[in-house]
């Protein structure tokens, strides 16, 4: 079973979505990985969905990639005494290193590294900010806060501290309990939430022992200025805009999203927009026309692949939202003005033989009207040199690992086959033309083009190409 567009799709699982048929479905909808969201729910309902998924993967003969999303630190204030309060703009709230219950005028925040880092004129954000403060005062144990939009607050909301960078580990007790937890069961990926510095991504990698892909969430402003460095260290990134967009400038959001799929596309790395993308299918069974040209503009900009969040895991019309999120895939890739934005977009190569080879691949595709690559790949690194380049035609990725199979199930332009290992040339070339056959990749008198590395089994060793007739 293959696709017919290129961008991927990543649907979370969640109380409306949490049944073998309903996940059937979501899958033929167009669902190419899934994600498990460890904030919510239990392990084991987790590790029943993933239970559902493998023999779901079995069933349909094509892997399927899982997400593991870590919850990550939360920063909440404590409960109040006698229950929602107002707080009123221009009045003053103090924030306490305790956990006694609060009230209008003094509320507990018993995190001691917000206390450690918190500076006079930094911004205090509540309930995704619904509620901003500016701190005007603060000690070891005392924040003293100035209201500057007021509202009703709750107990333990969250807090956002866009201009507080915190010596936190994006790592809590809670999340390393969950990673193991997740690599035991056998998630492809492991997404890190609020990462701020590249500390954090190999502090993860040193758990992980490349058991599963690291994805990065980049929702801290702290992470911004770090990009370079965070990219080249994780896996995969996600542009996670629903605390990214609390914490700097709504109007600031677009341009980062740009930027931030302009770096991974020109690193090779997969990179996801998440968040909001058809909130409004939640309750709706149709999307604003706002989400259609949000999907659209990050499948414009070149998104290895968009995601659905509470739209899939616990709305109405968790199907009906990824089969638009499919059709709004399809008909931009097909429009007559994406394949110029696509290759406007285009990376100079990079000076190494295995990107030559893989740039050199899409340009041979093209030239001689080839219907697909075929890419020999262990790590899944050929793969990725090969979308790097965005390709016109699919690229067919062989891999005698299932674990890489399955990641690559979120690359832009790929479909996964796990197959033996190959034991010579000619049995490479053999093998790219019965797959390319049996995959519906290809007819009898088509070209293909075959990339792969010599010796096999060496990674990063890409540094061959071949074209063949069926």
């Amino acid at each position: 079973m293959r696709r017919e567009r290129k961008a991927k799709i990543i649907a979370t699982l969640g109380p409306a979505s949490s049944d073998p048929a309903m996940i059937e479905k979501l899958f033929d909808a167009g669902a190419d990985v899934f994600r498990l969201n460890f904030s919510h729910g239990t392990r084991e309902d987790h590790k029943q969905r993933l239970d559902i998924i493998r023999a779901l993967e079995a069933k349909k003969g094509r892997p399927i990639g899982i997400l593991q999303d870590l919850q990550g630190p939360k920063i909440r204030i404590g409960t109040l005494k006698a229950g929602p309060v107002t707080l009123v703009r221009g009045e003053e709230l103090e924030f306490r290193l305790d956990r006694e219950p609060g009230d209008a005028k003094s509320v507990a925040l018993p995190h001691p590294e917000v206390f450690e880092n918190m500076m006079p004129g930094h911004r205090i954000m509540i309930d995704d900010g619904k509620l901003q403060l500016e701190c005007i005062g603060c000690e070891s144990d005392r924040i003293r806060a100035r209201i500057v939009v007021g509202g009703l607050l709750s107990d333990r909301k969250g807090v956002n501290l866009p201009q507080t960078e915190l010596a936190i580990s994006p790592l809590t007790p809670k999340d390393r309990e969950d990673l193991a937890f997740g690599l035991d069961m056998g998630v492809d990926w492991v997404a890190l939430s609020f990462v701020q510095r590249p500390s954090d991504v190999i502090e993860a990698q040193a758990l992980i022992k490349g058991r599963a892909g690291v994805m990065a969430k980049i929702e801290k402003p702290a992470a911004l200025g770090r990009m370079d460095d965070i990219i080249a260290l994780v896996d995969a990134v996600m542009v996670a805009r629903g605390d990214l967009g609390v914490e700097i400038p709504p109007e600031d959001v677009p341009g980062r999203q740009k930027e931030l799929i302009r770096l991974c596309r020109h690193a090779g790395k997969p990179v996801v927009v998440a968040t909001q993308m058809l909130e409004s299918m939640i309750k709706s069974p149709s999307p604003t026309r706002a989400e259609a040209s949000d999907v659209a503009t990050a499948i414009y900009d070149s998104a290895d692949a968009v995601m659905l969040s509470a739209e899939s895991a616990s709305g109405d019309w968790p199907v009906e939202a990824v089969s638009m999120m499919n059709r709004i895939i399809e008909h931009t890739e097909t429009h007559k003005l994406y394949r110029s934005i696509i290759d406007a977009l285009q990376p100079s190569p990079e000076s190494t033989t295995p990107h030559a080879v893989a740039a050199a691949a899409a340009d041979i595709a093209d030239a001689i009207g080839a219907t697909a690559i075929v890419a020999y790949t262990a790590s899944g690194t050929t793969s990725m040199r090969a979308a790097r380049k965005r390709p016109k035609v699919p690229i067919l990725s062989l891999s005698p690992t299932a674990l890489t199979a399955r990641q690559l199930a979120l690359l832009w332009g790929n479909h996964s086959v796990v197959t033996a290992e190959i034991t010579s040339y000619d049995d490479m070339v053999e093998r790219a033309k019965a797959h390319a056959l049996e995959e519906g990749f290809a007819a009898i008198g088509d070209r293909i083009v075959i990339i792969a590395g010599f010796p096999v089994g060496r990674q990063g060793s890409t540094n061959n190409v071949r074209v063949v007739r069926i």
